[in-house]
């Protein structure tokens, strides 16, 4: 429907049919189905301003159309990780480091200051992360020979943990990794 303010008068010769579609309040009812609440997001724009985060060395910002924000895949940056995280254990390996929640928070909280920083709205967002050791490469098919990330194979590969970041409690998801 639109608010009706005179650009149609209405059928000719047909009261009846003008009234079915203008009605009293002046609202043209066009039989058009919209959704109002949608939302265009761009990922690689978004992709662009998270990998400012020291913390990341690549990112995938993916979502579910029926949710209300994105979630990402990350790749921390394996030399700042190790460099300026402090975990309670003397030595780990890098995807040990990967599973570490207190490390997830940390990007996460980084994540959402660069939104805020660069005043995302809240469907820009990202709202939680998994974070994933093996960075994307030629070999194993996440990137184009143009070094961008396939986003149908990424999708693909990371298709269940981009669900589980919307369904089960945030602490948990890094679990689901394998690596």
């Amino acid at each position: 429907m639109i608010v009706f303010t005179g650009f149609l008068l209405g059928y000719y010769n047909d009261e009846e049919k003008t009234r079915e579609t203008i009605d009293q309040e002046s609202w043209l009812h066009t039989g058009d189905v919209g959704e109002w609440t949608s939302a265009y997001v761009a990922p690689e724009r978004l992709e662009d301003i998270y990998m400012r985060s020291r913390w990341v060395a690549q990112i995938f910002v993916d979502g579910i159309s029926t949710e209300a924000t994105i979630v990402a895949i990350v790749i921390p940056d394996e030399q700042y990780v190790q460099k300026n995280f402090k975990s309670t254990q003397v030595t780990m390996t890098f995807v040990e480091l990967c599973r570490e929640e207190k490390l997830k928070q940390i990007i996460l909280s980084d994540l959402i200051r660069l939104a805020k920083e660069n005043k995302l709205k809240y469907f820009e967002t990202i709202s939680n992360i998994s974070l994933y050791s093996e960075p994307f490469s030629l070999k194993n098919s996440l990137l184009t020979m143009t070094l961008k990330t396939r986003r149908v194979n990424a999708r693909k590969q990371f298709q269940t943990i981009i669900q589980s970041l919307y369904t089960i409690d945030r602490t948990t998801t890094n679990n689901l990794l394998s690596k």
